[in-house]
């Protein structure tokens, strides 16, 4: 199996773990710098969502959190200015170029940035296993809801378990 650890961080019970992968990626999600800027929709969502834009959250709030920038380089950072990592990015490309088909992920917003990464990673074909005990979302309702999807529509295409069995598995 050739595996890439895709999203924040693969998080154990004392915070991120090192698992050797072919390939770890940070993929920040970027917001556009001011209300207003953004393409078709993501106009109107930084009208609304003007609080959020870098102008009023800081350029700072942007940066790797020291525990998760220690781990790049290696681990490359790759920021995203839309849900999934698929669309304005080179991932799949630096992924099938290493010969990798499975994923592990993890990450903020589980009915959010996570969802659009795990639907577009089954779409291209990867074999996903969500690390669903290092998942979060700004709203639990909509976590748990996203949990019970992945598991009840999702169950041939991704798998959700907890870090430590993805780490007691990890050689087989």
């Amino acid at each position: 199996m050739d595996d890439a650890l895709v999203g924040q961080s693969l998080a154990a019970h004392n915070g991120p773990c090192e698992i050797p992968t072919r390939e770890n990626a940070f993929h920040p999600f970027i917001p556009a710098r001011r209300a207003g800027q953004g393409q078709g929709m993501w106009k109107q969502y930084y009208e609304r969502w003007a609080s959020m834009t870098v102008e009023k959250i800081g350029a700072d709030m942007l940066e790797l959190v020291p525990a998760l920038a220690r781990y790049t380089p290696p681990a490359s950072v790759i920021d995203k200015h839309v849900y999934a990592p698929w669309l304005e990015t080179d991932l799949h490309q630096r992924l099938q170029r290493q010969g990798i088909d499975t994923l592990i992920i993890s990450g903020g917003e589980t009915d959010v940035c996570v969802l659009a990464t795990v639907l577009g990673a089954v779409d291209l074909g990867y074999r996903v296993v969500l690390a669903k005990d290092a998942l979060c979302s700004s709203s639990d309702a909509a976590h748990d809801a996203a949990i019970d999807l992945y598991h009840q529509r999702y169950s041939l295409q991704v798998e959700p378990v907890d870090t430590e069995t993805i780490l007691r598995n990890w050689s087989r």
